[in-house]
This record gives structure tokens, sequence and C-alpha cells, in this order.
């Protein structure tokens, strides 16, 4: 566990990181912006490299790794104690599409585990910044994750993709409040702040895209890990995550056998080359 005061001196720089890629992201949010495609079909814009770069320059110092959807992944980092794991922009799809449902994710990983996060959504003027051992700070204020302890009415954020082919549909009938959304480390985000009480998802995901979220859950006293409690490690060789469960601690246990129950599970992700989620 980290001291608090090399914590607190992480999540500022996690702000200025932040800051930085609000201000680099911002040229780019118009119907003129140029939008490429790489394999699955992913977007991916002008937008994204900037706002890596920016992220790149502020937040690595000497000794430390880095992991990023839109860099090429220098194995180097596995040497590292310290890595920071990054995607620019979190939901391309949904911020080309001018939907407010994506952000800058920013995660990082000491010996495998996250201790510090950040994400910010410009679209909607959301800021959080969490240390594990310190707390979340969601727009200037404390917060925490949701301490309901029944699934009724549970509000759970649900992956638009996954609900658009059908794979939700064994939970819509019951006792779940599901609302589909777009970037996952957006809902992690939401869930760590308590706006909604749960998320989970159903195809593999990069460890970019969920480190922050992760992160941020964990800060905030959440529980953050796969769909079988196993623990989530980060700054794999192989960094692509099978599924993943988020809610507060009392939920936890309740959620992951209400999912088992509908035959999900470990494993029970499918390829990326299969599916491909937000």
């Amino acid at each position: 566990m980290q001291t608090r005061r090399p914590i607190v001196e992480v999540m500022w720089r996690i702000q200025e990181a932040l800051q930085a890629a609000v201000c680099a992201v911002s040229p780019f949010a118009d119907d003129k912006m140029r939008v490429d495609f790489k394999q699955w079909n992913d977007p991916v814009t002008e937008a994204d490299g900037a706002v890596n770069k920016a992220l790149w320059e502020i937040l690595v110092r000497d000794g430390e790794g880095w992991l990023s959807e839109e860099s090429v992944d220098d194995l180097t980092r596995l040497k590292k104690s310290r890595v920071w794991v990054v995607d620019p922009i979190d939901g391309t799809r949904e911020f080309v599409e001018g939907i407010p449902e994506w952000c800058v994710s920013i995660g990082l990983v000491e010996n495998g585990e996250v201790i510090a996060g950040g994400i910010c959504n410009p679209a909607t003027n959301e800021t959080f910044i969490g240390g594990v051992g310190y707390g979340l700070i969601y727009n200037g204020q404390a917060a925490c994750v949701s301490r309901r302890k029944t699934l009724r009415g549970a509000a759970v954020l649900a992956s638009r993709s996954e609900v658009n082919r059908g794979e939700w549909d064994c939970f819509r009938n019951g006792p779940l409040a599901i609302r589909p959304m777009g970037s996952v480390a957006y809902k992690l985000a939401l869930v760590a702040a308590g706006v909604a009480d749960a998320t989970w998802t159903l195809t593999p995901k990069h460890e970019w895209n969920v480190a922050g979220g992760v992160a941020l859950v964990k800060a905030a006293g959440g529980f953050a890990d796969e769909l079988d409690s196993s623990f989530v490690a980060f700054n794999r060789r192989h960094c692509l995550l099978p599924n993943l469960l988020a809610s507060g601690p009392f939920l936890a246990k309740q959620i992951g056998a209400y999912i088992r129950r509908q035959g999900y599970g470990a494993g029970g992700g499918a390829s990326p080359e299969d599916r491909r989620s937000t």
C-alpha cells in the first residue's frame, strides 16, 4: 500500500494530464474530423493521437513504463515496476457520433496492481481522480461507490454494443434497472462515484480500456475484479482481460452469482475477433 503523499503527488500529475488532454481534443470536436478504421472496424481519429501525445509528455517519468491503445507496445514495460496504462479516447465511436459517453482514461499500475487513476469526460464536464488508500474526487468533491445491498432496482450500466447484439437479453426481465452506455471506462467511473450501482462486461477488454476505471472503483471502496472474483492483474504480456465486474462492496457477490446463473463466468467472453464492444 502506498503512503498518502506519493499517491497525492501522482493524482496531481493525473489531473494535469487530463487538463492537457481536454485542450488537445477540443480542436477535433466537430463534424470535419478525419476518421480512419483499424482492424475489426474500430474507428480512430486525429484526436486519439493528439491526446496520446499530450498524456505521454506529462505522465511518464524516468523508470516508468507506458501502455496505450494508440502507441506501439514496447514490451520493456514488463520490466518496469510502475506503468501508465492509458486510453486516449475510450469510446471513440461515441466521440465520432457526438454521443457524450466517451472519455480520456489514465491508470497507474505498480507491480501489477492499479494504485491511481483518472477519467475525464469533456462532453459532460466530469472529472474523476482517485488513489487507492486515498479516495475518489468527483468534480472536486469526495465521492464513493454505492452502498446498496439489494439487487432489485439496482442501476446497472451495460455495453450498448453488447445490448444491441442481444447479449443482455437474459438480464432484461430480472430485478435490475439496465441502462445501455458507450465507453467502458466512463461506466466504471460512474460506478466509482456512486452514480450507478454496477457494471460488467461480457466480452474481453484490453487493459487500457479498464485500468483507470478499476483504479477509481477501488479508490472509492468498491469491487472490481473478474466475474468469478479472480484478481485483475495489469501490465501483462497479453493485455486482454476476459471479463470484468465492478460494483459497490455489498452487491458484488450477489451480482456475480446472478450473472453466473445466466451462463456467464470466468472465460465466458468471446474472442475479440467475434465480439467488439464498448
